[in-house]
């Protein structure tokens, strides 16, 4: 089991850019796949971004591609997702989630992750 902490989240206007990190503890973190997914309000929670644990190989959601990037840091066992060109609809909580590489079938599937963040708040405006 990993514990993760979101940080990073805030207002921002649109048009500008945010840097989400997920501090891990309490297991390897290498061994880890990790993925950021959001939830806006009266949605559900839906696949941002993931990175396989070597930090080599990102995936992203057709909605943040071309101006999100993750990345991972595994000496710090932080994962970070930085978000470019915010757009009104990016306004959600945003979640990091751990799940065993060994176990994780599709990255983008919320039910490979076993271990999640409380969320932080991502507000965009225009």
């Amino acid at each position: 089991q990993v514990q993760l902490v979101e940080s990073g989240g805030g207002l921002v206007q649109a048009g500008g850019s945010l840097r989400l990190s997920c501090a891990a503890s309490g297991s390897t973190f290498s061994t880890y796949v990790m993925g950021w997914f959001r939830q806006a309000p009266g949605k559900e929670r839906e696949f941002v971004a993931a990175i396989n644990r070597h930090g080599d190989s990102p995936s992203y959601a057709d909605s943040v591609k071309g101006r999100s990037t993750v990345s991972r840091d595994n000496n710090k066992s932080t994962v970070y997702l930085e978000v470019n060109s915010l757009k009104p609809e990016d306004t959600a909580v945003y979640y990091c989630a751990a799940g065993v590489a060994s176990k994780v079938a599709a990255i983008s599937g919320e039910g490979n992750y076993d271990d999640w963040g409380q969320g932080t708040q991502v507000t965009a405006y225009s």
